[in-house]
């Protein structure tokens, strides 16, 4: 059976209806058996998603308002609204809002889910509880890093250990 294409968001639109202090993850693609992953995501003055690696997904980023910069190791990427920019895996990056904040839209391949397979049975399900401290408790978001300081996906701040 073919997919049927249609419309899943009008961003304008869940941007008017968030509050103005809403930060993080706004929406995010959810659809059954995509093979991408999309966020929109919103940092509020001055936030920062800490400098980390991806070192499984290129990421595309899309600037939708306000401005900021991306952190790299040998200089930033200004950002403002329509500015597109492609983070390839492997690239040590990091992201900070400018004083009005920043609003943007992610988009990557989709991470595959665990398998657990025995018995002829597979089960995806989320991950096991010893990775609960590598949680983000604002988007939900597992991290890579073994001791995450940012979340890549929204920015928030991990509880120091």
């Amino acid at each position: 059976m073919n997919a049927t294409p249609r419309a899943l968001a009008v961003l304008d639109d869940i941007l008017a209806s968030a509050a103005p202090d809403e930060r993080g993850a706004l929406w995010h693609l959810a659809e059954v058996g995509r093979e991408l992953d999309a966020n929109l995501v919103r940092l509020p003055a001055g936030a920062e998603v800490g400098v980390h690696q991806e070192d499984v997904l290129d990421v595309l980023l899309v600037v939708l308002e306000g401005a900021g910069r991306v952190r790299l190791g040998g200089g930033d990427i200004a950002l403002s609204p329509s500015t597109v920019v492609w983070l390839p895996r492997t690239s040590r990056r990091g992201l900070v809002a400018d004083a009005g904040g920043l609003t943007y839209l992610t988009v990557h391949r989709r991470r595959p889910g665990l398998a657990v397979k025995g018995a002829g049975v597979a089960y995806e399900g989320g991950e096991g509880p010893c990775m609960l401290d590598r949680v983000c408790a604002e988007c939900g978001r597992l991290s890579e890093d073994p001791v995450p300081v940012f979340c890549s996906r929204c920015g928030e701040r991990f509880p120091e250990r």
